[in-house]
């Protein structure tokens, strides 16, 4: 049976987001060949890919406040600088998916996505069903987008995969970032959480802590929590918060061995 999965590399995966506007190129060549052996092996696999902003749309946005709104003139030349940031990151990795021979289309949301107090309100999903059903790999990433309230604002990948996990029900999400699992003493690293449901975040919440280096978007501690309310709104959905550090991880998270923390 063929499975839709949607993966996202995060920004703090993909760049150092203690440095800004810093790729973290031999890694992102690595991952794109473990995806690339993947979707050899399992070919009736559909796959959305999403990734971060990290140092790159990130340092702008926290300098701007893009996310909490856009209205001055000020505020619109932040609004542009986030999105040439979040673009360029966005076309150094369709790069090394060209490289690795991946059939990849990027998918920007600014020019797709319209945004109502900070939540997607509307976005035609028809070019990202037509590139699955071509067979293609479409890629969507953390954008500025217009905001109906706000005038602007951004919204992180996760914000685009819980519209679209709504509309294209995945059997899973991967979340792969730098943490090898949720950590219930963040920083300490001590007490991974291998499955979380709501009633274990409730528990754990006060021990999951915030992201590190730049993050305008809210760190684990809001990734969680808005993975959790989207597991309870898509039937059947797992999401699995894993590091996409070592060797082979990616390729065992895609072949759905357990790795990281699983949210169901």
């Amino acid at each position: 049976m063929t499975e839709l999965v949607f993966l996202k590399l995060g920004g703090s995966l993909i760049t150092d987001k203690t440095r800004p506007f810093t790729p973290r190129l031999e890694l992102l060549n690595g991952l794109a060949r473990q995806l690339g052996n993947s979707l050899a092996q399992y070919p009736d696999m559909r796959l959305v890919l999403g990734h971060g902003s990290g140092s790159f749309g990130h340092t702008p946005a926290a300098q701007h406040h893009t996310r909490e709104g856009v209205h001055s003139r000020e505020d619109w030349q932040g609004f542009s600088e986030v999105w040439w940031q979040a673009s360029a990151l966005n076309r150094i990795v369709m790069g090394t998916l060209h490289e690795a021979g991946l059939p990849a289309v990027a998918q920007p949301p600014l020019a797709s996505v319209t945004a109502r107090d900070g939540r997607v309100s509307a976005w035609d999903l028809g070019p990202v069903r037509s590139a699955l059903q071509a067979g293609l790999l479409p890629v969507v990433y953390g954008d500025v987008v217009f905001d109906e309230v706000r005038g602007g604002t951004i919204l992180s990948t996760e914000d685009l995969f819980a519209h679209l996990a709504r509309a294209l029900q995945p059997a899973r999400i991967l979340l792969a970032g730098l943490e090898a699992a949720v950590w219930a003493d963040f920083p300490a690293r001590r007490r991974p959480a291998e499955l979380l449901t709501r009633a274990t975040f409730d528990e754990i919440q006060a021990g999951i802590g915030a992201a590190s280096g730049a993050d305008v978007t809210g760190g684990m501690l809001s990734k969680v929590s808005q993975m959790l309310d989207l597991v309870e709104q898509v039937p059947g959905l797992t999401v699995t918060i894993f590091s996409g550090e070592g060797a082979g991880a990616l390729e065992r998270a895609l072949r759905g061995e357990p790795v990281g923390t699983r949210i169901a």
